[in-house]
């Protein structure tokens, strides 16, 4: 298979990937732009691998982890109309709500929580791949998933203790 093959056939789901991590399409486009530059310039080494679309998705999560660090200053924010609704779904203004909040409570988990539930949830992985994704044991994978998802709990309990109830009037 050629690179531009490669190309045509993994930016989308790469894009998508970077996307569910960073939360933000213009960040996502930049990551896995630099990535595939990467990979062009590998192209041999790549291709003699035995899943080079593993390989690339572990530069894909990679390049994001680094990013954060080295331009943490920069806040990632949402882009409203990534995905296409369908005619039965939601309305735009439920499925923007629910976005900006999904978007706003996985910016306060870690990074690695991040990464894991993107992987785990957008990727469909297993712990085992995911954790060869992050060069880390599958207890750290689980227990980055178990308590990204209990924050993501407690915070979404807390809301709806917090939200007042609108009484009616006679």
């Amino acid at each position: 298979m050629e690179f531009e093959e490669f190309a045509a056939r993994q930016t989308r789901p790469l894009l998508g990937l970077a996307i569910a991590m960073s939360g933000d399409a213009h960040l996502a486009e930049d990551i896995v732009q630099e990535v595939l530059v990467k990979v062009h310039l590998r192209w041999a080494h790549v291709t003699s691998l035995d899943d080079p679309p593993s390989y690339v998705r572990k530069m894909i999560t990679n390049e994001y982890l680094s990013w954060r660090r080295k331009w943490s200053r920069v806040v990632p924010f949402a882009e409203p109309f990534l995905f296409q609704r369908s005619p039965d779904g939601p309305d735009d203004a439920t499925t923007l709500a629910d976005r900006d909040d999904l978007v706003r409570r996985l910016a306060k988990l870690t990074r690695r929580q991040r990464a894991v539930l993107a992987l785990r949830f957008f990727e469909d992985l297993s712990d085992q791949e995911i954790s060869a994704v992050l060069g880390c044991g599958e207890a750290s994978v689980r227990t980055h998933a178990s308590r990204g998802l209990a924050t993501l709990r407690i915070e979404a309990a807390a809301d709806r203790v917090q939200t007042p109830v609108s009484e009616e009037r006679p």
